[in-house]
Formats: C-alpha cells, sequence, structure tokens
C-alpha cells in the first residue's frame, strides 16, 4: 500500500472539515431564517395590536367601529398588494385611515399576521392542478350535482364558493374523505315511497303536522301530503358521500382541494361597484 500518497490522510481531513462547516452553515442560515419569520410575526402582531386593534379587534372580527377583517369575504380575497395598499393610504370617504407612519416592512408584517388570523399563516402553494380539480367538481367526482360553486352546480348541498376561504387544504381534504358524516343543520334526508309506489331520496325542506315539501336529488321540489305517503323513512346520515377515497385518487384529491381554494366568488363583480363595496365595508 506504499503506492497511497502520504498527504491523503490529511485531505480526507480537510474534506471533512470542509462538510462540517459547510452543514454548520446551512443548519445557521436556517436558523437564522426561523428566526426571522419569527420576529417578523411578533413584529406584524405588535404593529396590529397598536395600530388596528382598537377598530378590528385582536382576532380582527371587527367591533362597531370596524367590520370583521378576519372571517369578513372581501378582506380574505383582496391580495397582499391591495391589502397593504389600503393600509397605507387607507380608503377615502370612510373611517379607516391612512397609515403613513409604518414602513413597507412594517406594512407587510400586518398584512402577514391579518393572514395568521385568517387562518392563513401558511402560503396555499398546493400540488395539484385547479384546472383538473374544476374538471373532477363537475364531473367524475359528481360535486355539483349537490353543490353549487360560482353560481354553478346544484342546489341540494350547501353552496362552497366561500368554503375554502378560512379552511385549511388538509381538513378541506379530510372534510372530503370522511366515512362518517352528520347532516348539516337545516339539512334532513329522508326516503319517501309516494301513493304510486314512487321511491324518492333527498332532503325535507318545509315540514307541518299534514305536509312536507320534498327536494329530490335531481334540485326538483315535491309538495306531499303525508296522509298520501305510503313510507317516509328519516334518516340521520348525510347524502354526502362516504367513498372518495375509492372513487379518486391521492393527486385527484389533490386537484380537487386545490380548485376550492382556488375559488374567488368576487372575481365576477364589477369593478367600480366593487370598488364602492370595498369603501363601505371599512367605514
Amino acid at each position: 500500500m506504499s503506492w497511497i500518497p502520504k498527504t491523503s490522510g490529511s485531505l480526507l481531513g480537510i474534506a471533512l472539515v470542509v462538510l462540517v462547516s459547510g452543514l454548520t452553515s446551512s443548519l445557521a442560515q436556517r436558523g437564522s431564517h426561523s428566526k426571522n419569520v419569527s420576529n417578523s410575526s411578533a413584529a406584524g402582531r405588535n404593529t396590529y395590536n397598536a395600530s388596528c386593534a382598537a377598530c378590528h379587534g385582536l382576532d380582527g372580527h371587527g367591533s362597531d367601529k370596524a367590520v370583521n377583517i378576519a372571517a369578513g369575504a372581501d378582506a380574505q380575497h383582496f391580495s397582499d398588494a391591495q391589502l397593504s395598499g389600503i393600509i397605507a393610504n387607507g380608503v377615502p370617504g370612510t373611517g379607516m385611515p391612512a397609515f403613513r407612519n409604518l414602513s413597507a416592512t412594517q406594512v407587510r408584517a400586518v398584512v402577514q399576521y391579518l393572514r395568521s388570523l385568517q387562518g392563513r399563516s401558511e402560503a396555499r402553494t398546493l400540488p395539484g392542478d385547479p384546472k383538473r380539480g374544476k374538471a373532477l367538481f363537475f364531473g367524475k367526482g359528481e360535486c355539483s350535482t349537490c353543490h353549487t360553486i360560482s353560481g354553478e352546480g346544484g342546489f341540494l348541498g350547501p353552496d362552497l364558493s366561500r368554503y375554502a376561504a378560512t379552511a385549511e387544504p388538509t381538513a378541506i381534504r379530510d372534510q372530503i374523505l370522511k366515512t362518517q358524516r352528520s347532516p348539516a343543520f337545516s339539512y334532513h334526508p329522508a326516503v319517501l315511497t309516494t301513493a304510486e309506489g314512487e321511491r324518492l331520496e333527498g332532503l325535507i325542506r318545509n315540514e307541518d303536522n299534514f305536509s312536507l315539501q320534498f327536494q329530490t336529488k335531481d334540485g326538483s321540489f315535491h309538495l306531499f301530503q303525508k296522509s298520501d305517503l305510503r313510507n317516509l323513512e328519516r334518516r340521520d346520515t348525510s347524502l354526502m358521500p362516504t367513498d372518495y377515497r375509492d372513487r379518486l385518487s391521492s393527486s385527484e384529491l389533490d386537484d380537487l382541494v386545490s380548485f376550492l381554494v382556488s375559488v374567488n366568488p368576487d372575481a365576477n363583480k364589477a369593478g367600480p361597484s366593487h370598488k364602492k363595496k370595498e369603501e363601505d365595508d371599512y367605514e
């Protein structure tokens, strides 16, 4: 083994030192990044509490002086740039003042903190494709059979246009994949058999001692006298399917969630009227 250069040991040592130094530097950079993010969040919270909370509340849910900017649909769908502009310049003619004393860094920190109040502290960069998700919503997933989104779809289930505004993507996915569901409030599933023997499945929309209004899965409404029904079976389970884990692949679920998150229910509003509404909301 005499052919191995005497310097090989020292070269190996140098390589190890360089490797360890690189790892240490990388970890230090990560720690520094985390610390910067934490500091930015704290700075945003402090600035918000000092400048915004008196009117909008510590939790952003508003007061008699200002609107709810944590759960309010408009505030949630404003871009970061729009929110920054409102904070820095105010809304003329309303009770929303301009905070020109805040630096650009402070304004960005406030916007970031507001996003955390809205349940969007993490960037919603999702693995799915919203275009494919839309096709699934109105196609294979059959979601539009019951649900409306941006004015399209069925009316048997809740309107999902604003559903993802305050829900995290993981929570949305969990809801889709639930295998045991209870009916939502005011939704009363039932199966009835008419006097002619026709079996209908849907929801009881209105009811008194003698009659009921029934909506079938195709969205149609029917009025029945209870005395004319052969059978009325009330159910305590939701009409929402429980087999999406088998019906959709993991990537298709990503696409569907991405579509729901991408929906902006206010996107089709006219510019001037939308601007006026923004100003009204900040009175």
